[in-house]
Parts: C-alpha cells; structure tokens; sequence
C-alpha cells in the first residue's frame, strides 16, 4: 500500500471536526454540515461543510452521498458526486436533497451529510477524427444493455405535434424518456 496523499485543508468553522475514515479501507471519509436544516419531502438545500482544501495537481476530490441516509432517510445529492477541482480554494458545500415522499428530514450541526472521496485524474488531449473505431457497444446508448424495462413493448413514438415533442427524430426519441422542464414536474421519486 502506498502512502497516504497529503491534503492541505484549512477549517472554515473552527469547531469542525477534520474528515476522517470510520473503518480501514474506507474509500471516503464523512464531511459534516455546519449548519442546522430541516428539509420538507421534495425540498433541496445547500450545506457548509466548514472546510476549504488545497488538492495537489492531478487530483480532484468528490462528494458522494451517503448510503445510510439514502437508505433511512431517502436523502441524497442533486449533483452527485459534486466534483471538487485541484484549483478551487472555497468551502466544500453540499446539495442535499430530501427525496422521501412523505417525511421531512431534519439535519443539526456536525451531523454527516456526505462523504468525500479523493482520486487521482487524468488529463486527456482530445483529437478530433472523421469517424471513430467500432466497438461492441457501438453507438447503444440508455437501456441497450437491458434492465427491468428489457422485455417491454417499444414504446409509440409521439408525432412532431405533440406536446413537449421538439421536432426530433424516432431514432432520437426512442434513446430516452423526455422528463417536463415546468416546475410542476414530480421528480422526487428519481
């Protein structure tokens, strides 16, 4: 095993406790909110962490969320993993969001929220070609592998008439289910 990466952090709060790892082995280590928050089903929130990080070059850090309140609490991250860059120097804060459909979920200071995962990143050169080389997959994209929608009826492609159709292709309809952009939209249960 090789040694661990050091991480210059600096506490925005000063009684937040340091991330740490709970087990050996332990990919992430938890980040706390700050900040008390009650979160009504459906509702979103935006949670300081009290930590700023300086990552050396050719490492980025993500937020994921956590298992155990994803489980109890139907609670998990709108942008997850978040993406924290080598470059940022602000305070690491969390977009939690209560998916439950009933249950308001309540948050207090130094309560764990998330956790943090450090990796080292590629950079990468892009290069633009006419054509790219095949491959088993090809161009298949969501669902083409199957899953619980596998021996399902295709589904009826909508005419250019529709509402919420935007003149596009069946080839190009049938590669995703379009969700409304109105805020009426339900989507807590995403």
């Amino acid at each position: 095993m090789s040694d661990p990466v050091e991480i210059l952090l600096r506490r925005t709060d000063p009684e937040v406790p340091v991330p740490s790892y709970q087990h050996p082995g332990d990919a992430g280590c938890d980040l706390v909110t700050t900040r008390s928050a009650e979160l009504a089903p459906g509702e979103r929130a935006v949670l300081p962490t009290g930590i700023s990080l300086a990552l050396p070059d050719g490492y980025a850090a993500f937020v994921h969320p956590r298992s155990g309140l994803a489980a109890r609490c139907g609670v998990s991250l709108v942008n997850a993993p978040g993406t924290v860059d080598a470059g940022y120097r602000g305070e690491i804060k969390v977009i939690v969001a209560n998916l439950d459909p009933r249950e308001a979920v309540r948050f207090e200071r130094f309560d764990r929220i998330a956790q943090l995962v450090v990796q080292q990143v590629e950079k990468v050169r892009f290069r633009e070609v006419e054509e790219l080389p095949g491959s088993a997959r090809d161009t298949g994209g969501f669902g083409s592998t199957g899953g619980h929608a596998a021996g399902r009826p295709a589904r009826q492609t909508a005419s250019a008439d529709e509402p919420g159709v935007t003149g596009q292709t069946a080839a190009q309809q049938k590669d995703y289910v379009a969700v409304g952009a109105d805020r009426a939209s339900d989507l807590r249960g995403q």
